[in-house]
C-alpha cells in the first residue's frame, strides 16, 4: 500500500523553493521580490548580491535554491532560466506585549512572511 505520487503543480519547464518564517513583513520582502521578477537568473542573483536589503539575503537563498532545483530534479539548463513568479505571502505572527500607563498592556506584533520563487526555462 501507500499514498500515490501526487501530481506536478508546475509545468514540466518550471522549477519552485519556497522559503518558510522569513522574519520580516511582507511589504518589506515584496519590494525586494520585485526586483528579480522576469529577470533572468543571472541579473536577478547580482541585483540581490548588491541589494542593500537585510532580506535580500534569504532571497537569494531561495532563488539559488530553485535553480538547484531545476538543474538536479527536473534536468533543466540552468543557463536558459529567469524568475517566472517571485510572490510573498503571510506568515505567523509574533506576539508580544509591553507594558502601557495605568496598568494596561500594549501588543507587540512581530510577522512573518514566506517567499516562493518559481523559475522557468525558456
Amino acid at each position: 500500500m501507500g499514498k500515490r505520487k501526487a501530481q506536478r503543480r508546475l509545468a514540466d519547464n518550471e522549477a519552485m523553493a519556497v522559503s518558510l518564517n522569513i522574519r520580516t513583513g511582507g511589504q518589506r520582502l515584496n519590494e525586494v521580490a520585485e526586483t528579480i521578477r522576469g529577470k533572468p537568473v543571472e541579473t536577478a542573483i547580482a541585483t540581490l548580491r548588491f541589494s542593500r536589503r537585510r532580506v535580500a539575503a534569504e532571497a537569494l537563498k531561495t532563488l539559488r535554491s530553485a535553480i538547484a532545483n531545476a538543474e538536479n530534479n527536473h534536468n533543466l539548463d540552468p543557463d536558459r532560466l529567469y524568475v517566472a513568479h517571485a510572490y510573498v505571502g503571510k506568515g505567523i505572527v509574533m506576539k508580544r506585549w509591553r507594558p502601557a500607563s495605568k496598568g494596561r498592556a500594549a501588543p507587540i506584533l512581530k510577522p512573518f512572511s514566506r517567499l516562493t520563487v518559481i523559475v522557468r526555462e525558456r
